[in-house]
């Protein structure tokens, strides 16, 4: 990307990150991930923490830099370079943390929230249940009160850092007299309370996080550790949305820039038929299409992140980012398709990290919601937008475009 369009804060911010994944994230550690030999590099993030790179957005009061989003997805496409593990595992004190800074108590920012951006304590967040996958308000994991407890009985699955995680971030039925967004509450669930991590998942891709299943029989986790209000964890959720969804859209243009860049870089040096390949339309059109979509995708994650910052509509928020996270990732697959297509044989061996990068980005279109749940949400905060409970449009003081016809004022024609 042109960086006469970044601010200084954001050249700054993306030369510190790269800096740490060029200094502080050795080749073997990303081969040792993938080969399933390393399941938590609780290491990574001590480092990030060390360069001050943990929470950027969060107040300085509690470690952070006080950025914004514009700030935060530069270096989060930064390390998107890496893959998915580690830039999850990353990602994860901006979704925690995201809870802890706008619903937690002061206590709790103090024992969780600052202790997480210093990178003396690792997080996870425990959404997925066996039954329940998109459907997140079918959570059958309860959480019971008794006396200054909750007592947790329930378990999540694909849970990124379950292996090393020290506290995790749980969402729990809490009533059962009314289902859905009225029933739910959350927590902050220290690992020692008993927490029991069963299995551990053997991934196609994005190896190296730590994913497993944990599971909570009779946890007794104090009242204390309740946040926000009890059965009011639908407004948490919908909060969530924002870090889960945008850290996903941003480091999926690393991943989709790395892949486009190592295409471009052969296609610069491989010859065939006496030239390089990259004379060929056929091969520097894919690189065309792919850089077009690339920069199409991190126009809509800025915009994304600069609606954020700039407190707009509730609504249109869950929109653009549900739109971000569907067309970046969307994005990242296929360009990384085609840099393997590009290369020819040798981009499906692991001669190049190109197969790694395809096996990595095919979960990015699936976890923190289907890009088919984004669709659903996309439509639908549309509607909403554009048109009132009667079906005319929501704003008044735009030309009526549908006069323009020819033949509008037919009326007896438009039959609906």
């Amino acid at each position: 990307m042109n960086p006469n369009i970044y601010t200084d804060i954001q050249l700054q911010i993306q030369s510190e990150m790269r800096a740490f994944v060029k200094e502080d994230v050795p080749r073997q550690l990303l081969l040792d991930l993938d080969a399933d030999k390393v399941r938590y590099p609780r290491e990574f993030i001590e480092k990030a923490a060390q360069r001050k790179l943990l929470g950027l957005r969060f107040p300085q009061e509690y470690g952070g830099r006080g950025l914004g989003w514009k700030e935060e997805v530069v270096a989060l496409e930064e390390i998107g370079v890496l893959g998915t593990a580690l830039p999850c595992l990353y990602s994860l004190v901006s979704i925690v943390g995201e809870a802890i800074n706008k619903f937690g108590s002061r206590e709790q920012k103090e024992k969780y929230f600052a202790p997480t951006i210093a990178g003396k304590l690792t997080a996870a967040e425990g959404l997925t249940e066996p039954r329940g996958g998109s459907d997140f308000f079918g959570v059958t994991t309860t959480a019971r009160r008794d006396g200054d407890y909750y007592i947790l009985n329930g378990q999540k699955r694909f849970v990124v850092g379950a292996e090393g995680a020290d506290y995790f971030f749980i969402y729990a039925r809490t009533r059962d007299d009314a289902k859905g967004k009225n029933s739910m509450s959350a927590f902050l669930v220290d690992r020692e309370m008993g927490v029991e991590v069963h299995h551990l998942y053997g991934l196609m891709g994005t190896r190296g996080g730590g994913t497993g299943r944990i599971v909570f029989r009779d946890v007794r986790v104090p009242k204390e550790n309740l946040i926000g209000k009890e059965n009011d964890a639908n407004e948490i959720f919908n909060q969530m949305m924002i870090p889960e969804r945008m850290t996903s859209a941003a480091g999926a243009l690393g991943m989709a820039r790395a892949a486009l860049e190592i295409a471009a870089r052969y296609s610069n040096k491989r010859k065939a038929f006496g030239q390089k390949i990259r004379s060929f339309e056929a091969v520097s059109f894919m690189i065309a299409d792919s850089l077009t979509k690339l920069d199409a995708a991190r126009a809509l994650v800025h915009a994304t992140a600069q609606a954020i910052d700039s407190s707009v509509d509730a609504s249109l928020q869950r929109r653009l980012v549900s739109e971000s996270k569907k067309f970046a990732t969307d994005t990242a697959w296929e360009v990384i398709n085609k840099a393997m297509q590009v290369m020819g044989g040798i981009g499906y061996t692991s001669v190049f990290p190109i197969e790694r990068l395809l096996r990595d980005a095919r979960l990015i279109m699936i976890w923190t919601g289907t890009n088919e749940i984004m669709n659903l949400v996309i439509q639908h905060e549309y509607y909403k937008q554009l048109l009132t409970p009667d079906g005319e449009f929501m704003e008044k003081n735009l030309r009526d475009i549908e006069a323009d016809a020819a033949d509008s004022e037919k009326s007896e024609e438009k039959v609906y």
